[in-house]
């Protein structure tokens, strides 16, 4: 895997990844920023894996959304220190079994992104199911 940043003006900043994707990031709050872009891979990397988990399962899942909320250390670097990410879970058949297990596997076996955070962030996870 490789990705490029160039530097707009600024303190914007662009990504290219080497599929050909970019990410426009920036320093000043005019675009997400690194950190922010952070929180988002752990959320988007995990919710990846709890809908692939349930549809492997061959439940009707129809909708999935990862809220997140993080803090960060008072003083530079101003790393996370905590994470927690709450999945909305809707669809028919969905079992809180089903569930909390994809959330679990997600978070502590297939999650490349929070498993790469876990030793610096405290991660935790909860999740809500919405019968259809």
């Amino acid at each position: 895997m490789k990705a490029k940043v160039k530097w707009d003006k600024d303190l914007t900043f662009t990504g290219q990844t080497d599929t050909g994707y970019k990410t426009v990031m920036d320093g000043n709050g005019q675009a997400v920023s690194p950190m922010e872009s952070v929180l988002i891979a752990a959320g988007a990397c995990s919710s990846i894996d709890v809908v692939d988990i349930l549809k492997k399962g061959r439940f009707d899942i129809e909708h999935c959304e990862c809220d997140l909320t993080a803090d960060r250390a008072e003083s530079a670097p101003k790393v996370f220190t905590k994470i927690h990410a709450h999945y909305v879970v809707e669809g028919a058949g969905l079992t809180d079994k089903a569930v909390s297990r994809a959330v679990d596997l997600s978070a502590e076996k297939y999650c490349s992104v929070m498993l790469m955070l876990k030793d610096a962030v405290d991660i935790s996870t909860s999740y809500e199911i919405i019968e259809r």
